[in-house]
């Protein structure tokens, strides 16, 4: 079972680092097993790839060295005997991690303060989950009566929700390490999130408030705080599609005055994703101006959201443009919430809202969106 597969997203931004980089050391001895390779994997932005093994000598002695390694503590892993043991390197360290019987529930950490808190939270982890798995593997059991079916859901759930509450009390304990960002995306089976779905937002703010004192620098943090954005964009789309009936957005036009899109309610309105700094936007916006000019009157709006980072270039095209229509935009670019509520993907993009607050197209242009308004508009 790999439990890190979902904390590979949060490396992104390690590979782009500037720091300075330096030599770090790895040795340690693995006895108790009869495999004779050990494996060095670097978790990078989209998969998790072996840099480097090497062969136990007699006694189970090995010795990794790395160069070119950030500054900024970064994710790897040592496989053995098919399984991980997950580090935290940054550049100038020196670790020893050795390990006797059982790889994985045996292991010890020496050279590096957040690997060490690392396995305190792992092997906890994982010797939870592999209990789990041994209690639901008897489920299997032939002639199993309906006492002894009660008494393993029992000690199931009973072991489920204690490995939970170690799992919170270590990230609230640690918020300031990077061992809690890993904890944050550990998931036990059938886990989607980690304890009530969005309101988990508060352990990601914690430790995210947290890493700001102790690791300002760190991508990992700037990681958090984008998981953190669409987490508060997924509870605002809950709270406010009730109101609506549709995603609502509250941006702000070019005098810098919150417009929200369900003011427009009782028209037909086209919700328009667009940014300035595409070249295809005067010709997108042509076209549309002459269908607003024919039905602006019949109760057809135009909600258009630039997708921009600078404000005198997307306010100079809503000029120079003479856009006619309500324009906003948040100035966050990719990063938009208003992108990740309506999960828009590319750009240009754009959803058609009846008057009863109903999507009725997506993505429609010229004749298509003419046709559709002609159905929509008496």
């Amino acid at each position: 079972m790999n439990k890190q597969t979902l904390f590979v997203s949060l490396t992104a931004a390690v590979m782009l680092c500037a720091c300075q980089s330096s030599k770090v050391k790895i040795s340690g001895r693995i006895v108790g097993n009869d495999a004779k390779n050990v494996y060095l994997e670097q978790v990078s932005p989209l998969s998790q790839s072996v840099i480097d093994s090497a062969v136990l000598d007699k006694e189970g002695n090995y010795r990794f060295e790395l160069k070119g390694v950030t500054r900024t503590p970064s994710l790897y892993n040592i496989i053995y005997n098919g399984e991980r043991i997950p580090l935290f390197l940054a550049g100038g360290d020196r670790l020893s991690v050795n390990s006797v019987g059982s790889f994985i529930r045996n292991y010890t950490v020496e050279g590096s303060k957040e690997t060490e808190l690392l396995r305190q939270f792992y092997q906890a982890f994982v010797g939870g989950a592999q209990r789990l798995d041994n209690i639901a593997g008897q489920f299997a059991r032939t002639n199993l009566s309906e006492e002894e079916r009660k008494a393993l859901v029992k000690e199931y759930t009973d072991e489920y929700y204690r490995i939970r509450r170690e799992q919170l009390r270590f990230i609230i304990e640690n918020k300031s390490s990077l061992a809690a960002v890993y904890a944050l995306y550990q998931r036990l089976p059938g886990d989607t999130y980690l304890f009530n779905g969005d309101s988990d937002v508060v352990y990601y703010r914690t430790v995210a408030e947290a890493l700001e004192q102790s690791y300002p620098d760190s991508p990992y943090l700037q990681s958090l705080l984008a998981e953190i954005t669409r987490m508060d964009a997924r509870i605002s789309l809950t709270s406010r599609i009730s109101e609506a009936g549709y995603p609502d957005l509250e941006l702000s036009d070019i005098y810098g005055k919150k417009v929200r899109l369900s003011s427009l309610t009782g028209k037909v309105v086209l919700l328009d994703f667009w940014s300035a700094e595409l070249g295809t936007s005067n010709a997108l916006n042509a076209d549309l101006k002459e269908l607003y000019a024919k039905y602006a009157g019949r109760g057809f709006e135009v909600y258009q959201v630039g997708i921009d980072t600078s404000k005198p270039l997307w306010i100079t095209a809503v000029q120079e443009q003479q856009l006619p229509w309500k324009s906003v935009t948040d100035l966050r670019g990719r990063a938009s919430s208003a992108l990740v509520v309506y999960n828009v993907q590319r750009i240009p993009a754009n959803f058609l809202i009846d008057r009863e607050g109903t999507i009725v197209g997506k993505n429609l242009y010229g004749r298509s969106l003419e046709e559709k308004l002609e159905q929509l508009l008496p």
